[in-house]
C-alpha cells in the first residue's frame, strides 16, 4: 500500500508544505541537464538556498507546483 504523502520541505525535521522548488545538480556527478530537487517552505527557502549556492549546486529556484493528480484511475 502507496501512502498519500503531501510535498514536504526537505530541511531536516520541518513538515512544512513545500512552496519553492529548489532545482540542482552536482557537477561532478551528474550531467549538467540533470536536476535533482528540493522543496522548501517559506521559511528554509533562503536556508537551502545558501546551502547548495555555496557548493556551486543550485541551478534554478522556482514557485512548486503539486503534480496534477489523475483522478480518472
Amino acid at each position: 500500500m502507496v501512502e498519500d504523502l503531501s510535498p514536504q520541505c526537505s530541511r531536516k525535521g520541518c513538515r512544512a508544505p513545500g512552496a519553492w522548488s529548489l532545482l540542482w545538480n552536482n557537477p561532478k556527478l551528474h550531467d549538467p541537464a540533470y536536476r535533482k530537487t528540493w522543496l522548501a517552505c517559506d521559511d528554509h527557502r533562503e536556508y537551502l538556498t545558501d546551502f547548495l549556492t555555496a557548493r556551486a549546486f543550485l541551478r534554478e529556484v522556482t514557485p512548486f507546483r503539486a503534480p496534477q493528480r489523475d483522478s480518472s484511475a
